[in-house]
């Protein structure tokens, strides 16, 4: 039978609606209803528990995200402490070790007035050659700035040296608080030197690589390898046996009539962190200068 063929249906809905509206105002169906919520009550209470298990499960999903997340930062900087940790120990242990050598070079040198310094910057790692520094125009391409300056007795020309009295450069600049040191293999630096063994003489000049050469050794001079260049203190500028290098090859320049030694470096520039700077040395005689080596 179609809707249309039972037109009393809704008339009959309503009218039970209302009866049952009447009976709950009137009390009459208290029984029922109480019967009916022991009954829906269980069933409420079951998808209660579910709903708040679910929404209790979606935290807990979420806090073991964020938990995860927070783990993963603090893993990242505990590895990033220790690295840190391994270079501050590594840098203290060769700190050390140059100290303990700037030391022994002292004692082994008790004539000389030294003043100890940190490398603070490494010039040709923030200034390429020409740049202004202030109002004058850096003319090196390769030095460290120190710590020290007038204010502790430094001046321009002092020699600068590391552990093993190797000769690292000269103080080009001071000022009150700060030196810049040219350094031994920068372009334009001229050091008169000789050989520690034959005592053959000539100058150490840097070159644009960062090799150094010792120049001027004439044609009919034997030259053996691994023989190690010192300063010769010709001048009275420099001491005498500060060690410059050692030689590598040996070479001769026609056009220019002498031999040349490329001399391997006794020290490497990179891992310098202390230096001292001689401030005052006994200077041999003038006539040990007029006779030469």
């Amino acid at each position: 039978m179609t809707r249309q063929g039972r037109p009393w249906l809704p008339y009959t809905l309503l009218t039970v609606a209302l009866l049952f509206l009447i009976l709950h105002e009137a009390g009459a169906l208290g029984p029922f209803e109480n019967l009916l919520g022991l009954v829906v009550a269980p069933v409420e209470r079951g998808l209660s528990d579910l709903i708040t298990g679910v929404g209790n499960l979606f935290q807990t999903t979420r806090d073991v995200r964020v938990l995860q997340q927070q783990v993963d930062e603090l893993q990242s900087a505990n590895d990033t402490l220790r690295v840190e940790n391994i270079r501050l120990r590594e840098q203290y242990v060769a700190e050390n070790q140059q100290l303990r050598e700037l030391l022994d070079f002292k004692s082994e040198n008790p004539t000389y007035s030294l003043v100890g310094a940190d490398i603070v910057e490494r010039g040709s790692d923030i200034f390429p050659r020409g740049k202004v520094v202030g109002e004058d125009t850096n003319p090196y391409l390769r030095y460290f700035i120190i710590n020290v300056g007038s204010r502790d007795g430094v001046a321009v020309g002092m020699p600068v040296v590391t552990s093993g009295a190797a000769m690292v450069g000269r103080i080009a600049k001071v000022t009150s608080h700060l030196s810049y040191v040219q350094l031994l293999n920068d372009p334009s630096s001229t050091v008169a030197a000789l050989f520690q063994g034959s005592r053959i003489s000539g100058m150490v000049v840097g070159r644009e690589d960062g090799s150094l050469v010792m120049t001027g050794i004439l044609p009919d001079e034997e030259v053996d390898e691994n023989e190690i260049a010192i300063t010769s203190g010709v001048g009275g500028l420099l001491p005498r046996g500060l060690i410059l290098g050692q030689v590598e090859s040996v070479s001769y320049q026609e056009a220019a009539l002498f031999q040349e030694a490329v001399l391997r470096p006794v020290l490497d520039f990179r891992r310098l962190e202390v230096v001292v700077v001689i401030t005052d040395f006994n200077r041999p005689p003038v006539e040990e200068f007029e006779e030469g080596p």
